[in-house]
């Protein structure tokens, strides 16, 4: 399994809408890093739910229910979804200053390439921001 991060804008799309609508087409993402980062995507892959812009934290864990396909808002083959389902609320969000304070966090992408919407998260990050979340290690 592989994990990632998605970044949305709560007044766009906020966790609480998504886990009202319980399954959501990740569409529209119309940079080259991000699309490869949804194309290497597989079923069941975990995914930290970021709201940008305004909150500036992880939020969730959503799971991917479905593999990259053609976006269905454009005829150019060049651009792929995914479908997210939300897994679990984070116990404590964690905001983008505790990422960028921990230094065990240093090359994370979110802190590399602040500007891209989809990106890779390794295991270790991953259960670093776990634990800064107050969640269970696995």
């Amino acid at each position: 399994m592989a994990y990632w991060l998605v970044k949305s804008e709560p007044f766009k799309y906020s966790w609480d809408q998504f886990e009202k609508d319980k399954e959501t087409v990740w569409e529209g993402v119309r940079n080259y890093a991000a699309r490869n980062n949804l194309q290497a995507m597989k079923k069941g892959d975990e995914v930290l739910y970021y709201h940008s812009n305004e909150g500036l934290e992880v939020v969730g864990i959503a799971k991917v229910s479905k593999e990259a396909y053609q976006d269905p808002s454009t005829d150019d083959k060049a651009w792929v979804v995914v479908n997210l389902k939300p897994f679990k609320k984070i116990k404590n969000p964690v905001s983008l200053n505790t990422i960028k304070a921990d230094k065990r966090l240093a090359n994370m992408d979110i802190v590399r390439l602040g500007r891209l919407s989809v990106g890779k998260v390794s295991d270790e990050e991953w259960e670093i921001v776990m634990e800064h979340g107050g969640m269970k290690k696995k």
